[in-house]
Parts: structure tokens; C-alpha cells; sequence
């Protein structure tokens, strides 16, 4: 609803090899009204395939799946797809993993036990705003950047950024929207996400996780 039509209709697909569970993810979002189950695949090899008639606004990716899992899948899409937003499943809880996922552009991060609730909340906030911090994936960022050392890091640190761009730095790594942050600096949501994109090309980032971890890095924000 930020840079979207209120009414608009988020369409969805799942790529997970447990038929169990896609069916009660299916089920609970198209409970929902504004948003639209369009497809289902059991692998990534068979999501691809299924991208190349139906493009979905987000997809749910299981990391483990036979044929072809999440993890060889997730570039192929933002590659073929740069507009599809994805959201990476798993059992797991794993720093490493979760850190490895939002830096090759992941919106978001859930474990398997997420609730219904929190799946669509996810579902919303990466249709609206591109990405979807929770817990899991905020402690992954930062416990990654404590066991990575700065010189191993391709990140310029030495950037120079202006004050309003370390103002909206800030605010969007407290995960205000781009609305929120617009009100705050009096500016109009298009000019955000225009800074936004110049802060990803000084920073030689790409995703907006990895503005968290330039912004943390070089101590923009305190971690």
C-alpha cells in the first residue's frame, strides 16, 4: 500500500517438495482477498519452467528440494525475473545460510514454522517495500558481519554520502517505509526511492539487506 494500489492483488507462487505444505500455505493466503495463488511447483527446475507463462509478484522458495533446490534457484530468478520479489523457506534457523541468501538478493527470510499470519505479513511487505526483516533475518545480517572481516569485504567503506542519504540510511535500516521516511524527511516517496537506488550505486550494493550491511560496516548504524 506504499507504492501500491490499496486494492491491488499480490500474485503468489510456491516452489516446496512437501505437497502437505504447500497446500496449507495455499490455503491460508487465498483465504486472503488481495492476494492470488498462481502457481505451485515442486522444485525449482519446475518453477522456472512455470515463470516463463505465469509471473507471480512474489514467490515462496523452499531451500531444500530435490532436482534443483532454493539455493541454485534464487539467482536464476532474480537473474531471468529482477522484478519478482522472493521469500526463501526453511527448517532451518541458520545465520550463515540466512546471511548467504539476503546477500544474493533474498527479500526475505522465514522458517517453516512461521504462522499463516506472519507468511502473509512477509507476502504484503515485500510486494510494498521490497524487503521483510524479522528477527531471524536481522540477527543472521549482524552476526555475519561480525565474523566477516572488513578487508575480505568488496564494500567501499569510503563512500561518501550526504547527510540527507545517511538520515534516510538510517531509517530505512529502523525498517520504516518509504512512506514513513518521505513524511519524515519532507520529501516525496519517488525522491526516496531515487536516493535509495543511488545509496545501492555508491555503495555497490544490490539488495536492500546489503545496504544494512554497508550501513552497519560503516558504522552508520550502531549494531
Amino acid at each position: 500500500m506504499k507504492n501500491h494500489e490499496p486494492n491491488s492483488v499480490i500474485k503468489v507462487a510456491i516452489a516446496d517438495d512437501h505437497a502437505l505444505f504447500r497446500t496449507g500455505v495455499k490455503t491460508s493466503l487465498s483465504s486472503r482477498k488481495d492476494i492470488q495463488m498462481v502457481a505451485e511447483a515442486e522444485n525449482g527446475m519446475q518453477l522456472l519452467n512455470l515463470l516463463k507463462h505465469v509471473q507471480p509478484d512474489v514467490v515462496l522458495l523452499d531451500i531444500t528440494m530435490p532436482i534443483m533446490d532454493g539455493l541454485a534457484t534464487l539467482p536464476e530468478i532474480k537473474k531471468l525475473y529482477p522484478g519478482i520479489k522472493v521469500i526463501m523457506l526453511s527448517m532451518h534457523n541458520d545465520h550463515s545460510m540466512i546471511s548467504k541468501m539476503m546477500e544474493i538478493g533474498a527479500n526475505s527470510y522465514l522458517t517453516k514454522e512461521s504462522g499463516s499470519d506472519m507468511i502473509y505479513e512477509a507476502v504484503r511487505a515485500v510486494y510494498e517495500q521490497d524487503f521483510y526483516f524479522n528477527d531471524l533475518t536481522n540477527k543472521a545480517l549482524l552476526s555475519g558481519l561480525r565474523t566477516k572481516r572488513t578487508s575480505e569485504s568488496s564494500m567501499p567503506l569510503d563512500v561518501q554520502l550526504n547527510e540527507k542519504e545517511i538520515t534516510i540510511l538510517r531509517l530505512m535500516c529502523e525498517e520504516k517505509s518509504t512512506k514513513e521516511i518521505a513524511d519524515i524527511v519532507d520529501l516525496s516517496p519517488r525522491t526516496v526511492e531515487a536516493i535509495r537506488d543511488k545509496l545501492k550505486t555508491k555503495t555497490g550494493t544490490k539488495s536492500m539487506a546489503g545496504l544494512v550491511m554497508y550501513a552497519v560496516k560503516a558504522g552508520i548504524v550502531v549494531q
